[in-house]
């Protein structure tokens, strides 16, 4: 399609943030909006950041065959400090607001009077500012859940200096949007960081009621209560649009995992029961266990009896003596270096999850079917495992506040937490079986999340 044509449709610019776990549900969110409405065009700037050096092929690959949205790269910048990186959310906030004239000089290039709204990153919502400058509407794309959006909104009650004390993890308090209360243990740790982390929250927190409208990769029949609860309780609050799951089913190749590996990988699960092996899986950030953590872990594995699939990148580190020679001859388990998480949770012989809580991990396990077993590392992850067990009964806890720097958790912890994980009478399978079919029917004709979806476009193109 000429550039020309493009120009004549009504046309949204995404910022998506470089994170592979930020890119995936944004770029399936595009094209799920070309796919729904033809009349419309996107381009996508593309954020080139060194910590994330396969961004650009997962997003051509991810838009292959897609005419009508456009990619436009930004032009590198120099990266903050060294130091800033005490605080990652710090690091990244800083790196974005250093793109805001770069971006703005794109988007004058682009600029006509058919540029209807920006979608912007969480942490991308500082080009807010942009759109303003330039009258275009900005809409914010959540890559978690309404539950976190709630926690940021609960920000603003306080002061940018008043940071969570971590002297009491135990303390709770109330959330709107949280049917329980939460502890502080289960906030995430960016909230407790001074070396700038809860600036940055506050900071992004800040620009949530400045946006037209917040799209959230979740559906309605698992967080309504939520949606309802923000939206009665602040009157400010932008329109949620609930259009998940957004999931990368194909699971775009990713450079790390190579065809023969994959293979394997899929070949080994054939050749097992259904619905009898645990996948255990960190996430693209979350492989950074100590040798001592993963001599638990694989004795934890053993006692257990269970089969198991292990995307370990650490592989042979930390591993008992003889643990590779017993797993060779028992033929219960397989070591791989990275794996393709959908592919193999969508697997008949999966029946069980250790996972890291990542918003879009927990979304592919609920898609499929699988409970999970909940081991949080980083970000807000421990907010979706507190959610996923205590809210939601959809989990089985292993530690629900786990985070870089907590003590190890010992084989005989894993051991119980995945019998429990595989025990079939556990009232956390058919809530997972329940959940899988909402999740299906919400993305069909008639379906709650479609719905939304042309609630969005209607209010993009000035229908509502």
């Amino acid at each position: 399609m000429a550039v020309n044509e493009m120009n004549k449709k009504p046309e949204l610019i995404f910022i998506p943030s470089p994170g592979i776990g930020h890119l995936a549900s944004s770029l399936e969110f595009a094209k799920l909006l070309i796919n729904t409405n033809n009349n419309l065009s996107i381009t996508i700037l593309c954020i080139k950041f060194p910590g994330f050096p396969f961004a650009d092929s997962y997003i051509k690959s991810a838009l292959d065959s897609q005419p009508q949205i456009q990619l436009i790269d930004l032009p590198e910048v120099e990266l903050p400090p060294q130091e800033l990186l005490k605080s990652p959310v710090f690091f990244i906030l800083t790196f974005i607001e250093s793109l805001i004239p770069h971006v703005k000089a794109t988007i004058q290039t682009i600029l006509s009077d058919k540029v209807v709204g920006l979608v912007l990153d969480f942490f991308c919502v500082s080009m807010i500012d942009v759109g303003n400058e330039l009258g275009i509407p900005s809409y914010m794309f959540l890559t978690s859940n309404v539950g976190f959006l709630s926690f940021m909104l609960l920000l603003q009650n306080r002061r940018i200096e008043d940071i969570f004390d971590d002297s009491d993890l135990d303390r709770q308090f109330s959330i709107h949007g949280f049917s329980i209360s939460v502890p502080f243990k289960a906030l995430p740790d960016a909230v407790f960081n001074k070396d700038g982390g809860y600036v940055a929250y506050y900071k992004i927190a800040e620009r949530f009621r400045d946006t037209k409208g917040i799209i959230v990769n979740t559906f309605s029949e698992l967080e309504q209560y939520s949606i309802d609860a923000l939206s009665s309780h602040d009157e400010k609050v932008p329109p949620i649009y609930a259009v998940g799951p957004l999931l990368d089913l194909k699971g775009n190749p990713n450079p790390k995992i190579d065809q023969a590996q994959r293979d394997l990988i899929l070949k080994w699960l054939d050749e097992q029961p259904n619905k009898s092996v645990v996948f255990l899986c960190f996430g693209s950030m979350g492989n950074s266990f100590v040798p001592s953590q993963i001599r638990e872990m694989a004795l934890g594995l053993k006692n257990s009896g269970v089969r198991f699939l292990w995307a370990n990148n650490a592989e042979k580190q930390g591993l008992p003596e003889g643990f590779l020679e017993w797993m060779e001859l028992e033929g219960e388990g397989m070591i791989c270096g990275w794996a393709p998480q959908v592919e193999i949770l969508a697997h008949k012989a999966i029946g069980g999850f250790v996972s890291h809580c990542g918003w879009n991990s927990i979304l592919e396990s609920l898609w499929f079917g699988v409970p999970v077993l909940t081991w949080p590392i980083y970000a807000e992850q421990q907010l979706n495992a507190f959610r996923m067990v205590k809210e939601w009964s959809l989990a089985v806890e292993l530690r629900m506040d786990y985070r870089k720097g907590s003590d190890i958790v010992v084989a005989e912890e894993i051991e119980k937490g995945l019998k429990d994980l595989m025990d079939r009478d556990n009232i956390v399978h058919k809530k997972v079986e329940e959940i899988k079919e909402m999740a299906r029917n919400a993305v069909v004709n008639g379906g709650s999340s479609v719905i939304s979806v042309g609630k969005f476009i209607d209010n993009v193109l000035g229908r509502s």
